[in-house]
């Protein structure tokens, strides 16, 4: 039997897909969450055992919510050639970008429900997870796409990228609130570093070129590394089409996600998430690929962090905002791309697998606030989503799946974000358990 970690105990892939009717509802489900709650995660089929966490088949669990009640639960993989082991490469050498585990996200945008890996396509999804295919926007997709877009809250427009450890590493998109690509440019500069995330202000796009880049020598599968002699940067460079990139330079370091990035009064951009040093993305990559002496859960030592990059120097001012280790940060993402006072994350206190929470953070006045969902009820993405009457940045709720690890069942659990530490406003009893995945969204009734 295997002992891989990302297979194991709370990320113990499910064996079938199920559909339920009429879920038990605890509390009082808010009207204005009338819509569908997704969340994509990877989950190999029985028998298979990947390299790395990474490469696991893409599986979205979803629940239909409306009128107060929890219509339906449902468990889909996403029905791509790699769910049945196609290869990335193809004999010839060429690359089959359908060929994804589609694992890592799943978003909406125009109308399409799309499951996102960042080495291919995206796959398109309908409102009850069937699979319809490869989607490539008419054909102006020629590359792979970013797992993590941006969607402007002003004007709707979804902001992407493609990297490539060969050149052109990378290539900017824009697609329309329609969904028709408007916009691709190869963005000069970059090099070939492991670029999972990136941001967009009201009036600029941020790349992280940091110090895990391309290695052959790497055989988990997922061939980076983070290497010493890189020189890592953050680049900024305005939306307007035709002009280029300011690099900046950082200390070394590595951002998986970005929680938000803006501009303040003076010109400045902030970009804040949570930093990976050398031993915290070593240790993490241990897990992923399950190599001796490897932690017992996913995040080990990323911590919340901000850089601020000075217009007209090539120099980044760095904080550590907190030393709690963090992963997957989420905010209100009216505010995406502008100031926000509250983001949400992921936090590991005690260090071990049953021990996640989830944590607020107030950036104005520097406070935290940790849920307190008891002993072995591990959550995990936390999805924000605004009251229908709130004026302030966090009147809505947080979205999540808890798992009680210890015996064995799963729960969706809807938080007040004013207040995380109380008590949940709604829990929704799960068919069964759902394992420990990646990230997810909230799919409102139009």
């Amino acid at each position: 039997m295997t002992t891989m970690p990302f297979i194991s105990d709370h990320y113990t892939p499910v064996a079938q897909e199920h559909t339920a009717h009429g879920l038990t509802v605890h509390g009082t489900i808010p009207p204005e969450l009338t819509g569908r709650y997704f969340r994509n995660g990877h989950n190999p089929k029985p028998g298979v055992v990947p390299t790395h966490w990474f490469k696991g088949a893409g599986m979205v669990h979803g629940l239909r919510l409306r009128d107060g009640k929890a219509e339906w639960y449902r468990n889909r993989w996403v029905r791509t050639p790699a769910l049945d082991g196609a290869p990335l490469q193809r004999p010839d050498g060429t690359i089959d970008l359908t060929a994804s585990v589609a694992g890592t996200h799943v978003i909406e945008h125009a109308g399409r429900i799309l499951a996102l890996q960042e080495a291919n396509l995206p796959f398109e999804l309908t409102a009850e997870l069937d699979t319809v295919g490869a989607h490539d926007f008419g054909g102006k997709l020629t590359t792979a796409m970013t797992a993590h877009p941006k969607e402007d809250p002003a004007t709707g427009e979804l902001h992407f990228f493609a990297y490539s450890p060969f050149p052109p590493h990378l290539v900017y998109y824009v697609a329309d609130a329609a969904g028709e690509i408007t916009r691709g440019e190869v963005v000069d500069g970059a090099g070939p570093s492991l670029m999972h995330d990136f941001a967009i202000t009201e009036n600029h796009v941020v790349w992280l070129d940091m110090s895990v880049v391309f290695d052959q020598a790497e055989r988990s599968g997922i061939p980076y590394r983070w290497h010493d002699d890189y020189a890592p940067r953050i680049g900024v460079m305005p939306r307007t089409s035709g002009t280029g990139v300011t690099w900046y330079d950082v200390e070394p370091g590595a951002l998986l996600h970005v929680a938000n990035a803006y501009e303040d009064g003076t010109g400045r951009v902030h970009v804040e998430g949570p930093r990976f040093d050398r031993t915290a993305w070593e240790t993490s990559w241990k897990w992923w690929t399950g190599a001796p002496g490897h932690p017992e859960t996913p995040l080990a030592g990323a911590v919340h962090h901000r850089w601020t990059l000075e217009p007209g120097t090539r120099r980044a001012k760095e904080e550590l905002l907190d030393g709690l280790p963090t992963d997957f940060p989420t905010i209100n993402d009216a505010v995406l791309g502008r100031r926000n006072r509250y983001s949400y994350a992921v936090a590991f206190p005690g260090g071990g697998l049953h021990q996640h929470a989830v944590v607020k953070y107030d950036n104005t006045t520097g406070h935290r606030q940790l849920s307190e969902l008891g002993a072995h009820r591990v959550p995990g993405e936390a999805v924000f989503v605004a009251a229908q009457d709130g004026t302030a940045e966090d009147d809505g709720y947080l979205l999540t799946i808890v798992n009680n690890t210890k015996d064995n069942t799963s729960e969706f659990v809807v938080l007040d974000a004013h207040d995380i530490s109380a008590p949940p406003v709604a829990t929704v009893e799960l068919p069964h358990r759902v394992p420990g995945g990646i990230h997810g969204s909230w799919i409102a009734d139009t």
